[in-house]
């Protein structure tokens, strides 16, 4: 079974940064090296809306990022530590928002997930999920 663990969530003064984590739990038998790992959140309130794409990593390791967040997110993996990372930088309030790491084995996840496509089911376009881990950015 699929199981992933977000890490590193906290409070951060606007202006700061933090470094996300996306591993495999303890109890799973898989390793991510062979999904792509995408990192999502979910704002306060906008649960209509569901949650937004922020990043994503191939299996191959190729990056994806969102138009609006290219530039201030980094997102990768170390296959030795089977984990995947999020550096998110100039952090501002409305980058307050449960976190998630999502995967999925299937081709084309990267490129769907930040294609921006309105509407685009993420929940189902990544088969497996992680609980979450929280940011909030405030002073």
């Amino acid at each position: 079974q699929v199981q992933l663990v977000e890490s590193g969530g906290g409070l951060v003064q606007p202006g700061g940064s933090l470094r996300l984590s996306c591993a495999a739990s303890t109890a799973s038998t898989f390793t991510l090296d062979s999904y792509a790992i995408g990192w999502f959140r979910q704002a306060p309130g906008k649960e209509r809306e569901g949650v937004s794409c922020v990043s994503c990593i191939s299996n191959d390791g190729k990056t994806y990022y969102t138009d609006s967040e290219r530039g201030r997110v980094t997102i990768s993996r170390d296959n030795a530590k089977d984990t995947v990372y999020l550096q998110v930088n100039s952090l501002k309030p409305e980058d307050t928002a449960v976190y998630y790491c999502a995967a999925d084995r299937r081709p084309f996840r990267c490129a769907l997930a930040v294609a921006g496509i309105n509407g685009t089911d993420f929940r189902g376009m990544f088969d497996y999920w992680g609980q979450g881990t929280q940011v909030t950015v405030s002073s």
